[in-house]
């Protein structure tokens, strides 16, 4: 499916999936000249993170598209495939809260509900609503800053998302439950439990069923909780992590963590994809082709950090940028990012192999290539979209350059 997202994206088994209605992709890469531009672009952000690899998407559907692996799965090992697997860190979150908002639908969950009625053993919770998790209202704290060194010294060590929960439970901002926005990891994973308690179900079932089944992303899934590469078969994107050295970072030797637990990310950052699986559901998504009720999602939009700018804005465990949708964060080993536009279909995906750096970069990434292939002449007989990005590729560039934790060329 490489270079192709679809046309209609029309999915492959009509009784279970559900057609993405966005422009249908035109076949064909993207000009050469732009090729160039979108791959310095990702070359730059690999050396700001200390990446040896990277794969990424974009697709416009009105010009063509570009999907490839760029560097190395590892230093000094082998070409990036562009059919690599690889973990796709928060993103996980959207797919979690479509799968709250679905089965809410249902009448199986009450979204304005505390969550105690569904998790147990857990104090001062009872005035945070199941809605508030996925909001990132609930004034839980994180989990995974605290227990990072941990992961690293055992990447395969098996937690408990009760367990990893409580750390953040531990770590309750002196906010009242749905006051303002916290990023917490800890409120995806009682998420996940949430879902497991109403559904009876795995939360890696549930998210099967719910989301990847309907959306045909047969590459995509949460894996068990043993520790393991990203896929047994095929190729994988391995996972990086620079350690400290004396005066900064070793962005030399990195410490390779492909081999690890999904479950220190579960239904936060667990889940594992490919780059065409990750486009194709930021088109789902975008176009809300699962039917998730977008008035109770997004009713409720707040900037997801001091000084954000205007047109960033997240709600329901999405992220607006301008006109795209999508989300984006890291896992460790990887800093993964996708947006898409469901009126012009611009779609963005990007995987880089070292979560040393911010997360964000990952987002500055995908939206310095969106504001490249923006401007993508339209193929013979197709209409360029006139709509822009509130933002340049320069700026983001500079957003990388400014986060950046290895050498810059």
């Amino acid at each position: 499916m490489t270079g192709a997202l679809a046309a209609g994206l029309a999915a492959c088994s009509p009784d279970r999936t559900v057609t993405i209605d966005v422009p249908a992709q035109v076949e064909g890469s993207l000009p050469d000249d732009m090729v160039t531009q979108l791959q310095d672009a990702v070359t730059f952000a690999m050396a700001a993170t200390g990446s040896s690899g990277a794969v990424v998407g974009v697709w416009a559907p009105w010009s063509g598209s570009w999907v490839s692996g760029v560097g190395t799965t590892a230093p000094g090992g082998s070409e990036t495939s562009a059919d690599s697997t690889f973990r796709v860190g928060q993103v996980t979150r959207a797919m979690t809260c479509d799968a709250v908002y679905l089965v809410a639908e249902r009448g199986l969950v009450d979204l304005d509900a505390p969550i105690t009625d569904y998790v147990s053993g857990f104090a001062g919770l009872a005035d945070i609503t199941v809605e508030q998790l996925c909001d990132g209202t609930s004034g839980l704290g994180d989990y995974a800053p605290r227990l990072q060194g941990s992961f690293l010294t055992t990447p395969d060590r098996v937690w408990n998302p009760r367990e990893l929960a409580g750390y953040g439970v531990g770590t309750t901002a002196d906010v009242a439950p749905g006051a303002a926005y916290r990023d917490s990891d800890s409120g995806y994973l009682l998420a996940g439990l949430v879902l497991e308690r109403a559904t009876g179900r795995s939360a890696a079932e549930v998210l099967q069923d719910e989301v990847f089944e309907p959306l045909a992303l047969d590459a995509t899934r949460l894996p068990g909780a043993a520790g393991a590469a990203p896929s047994a078969e095929g190729a994988v994107l391995d996972g990086l992590w620079s350690p400290d050295a004396d005066g900064g970072v070793n962005c030399a030797e990195p410490l390779n963590i492909t081999e690890a637990s999904a479950s220190f990310g579960w239904t936060d950052a667990g889940v594992v994809s490919t780059i065409d699986d990750l486009g194709r559901y930021a088109q789902g998504l975008a176009a809300n082709a699962l039917g998730v009720d977008t008035d109770e999602r997004y009713d409720a939009p707040l900037p997801p950090y001091d000084g954000a700018p205007s047109w960033q804005t997240t709600a329901g465990g999405v992220v607006q940028a301008g006109s795209m949708i999508g989300q984006y964060g890291s896992t460790p080993g990887y800093i993964t990012a996708t947006f898409a536009d469901p009126q012009t279909g611009l779609t963005v995906a990007v995987s880089l192999n070292n979560s040393r750096a911010s997360d964000g970069i990952g987002a500055f990434l995908a939206w310095q290539l969106a504001a490249i292939a923006s401007k993508a002449p339209a193929a013979s007989g197709q209409t360029a979209p006139e709509a822009g990005l509130p933002w340049t590729p320069e700026q983001q560039r500079d957003a990388i350059a400014q986060n950046a934790i290895c050498p810059l060329p």
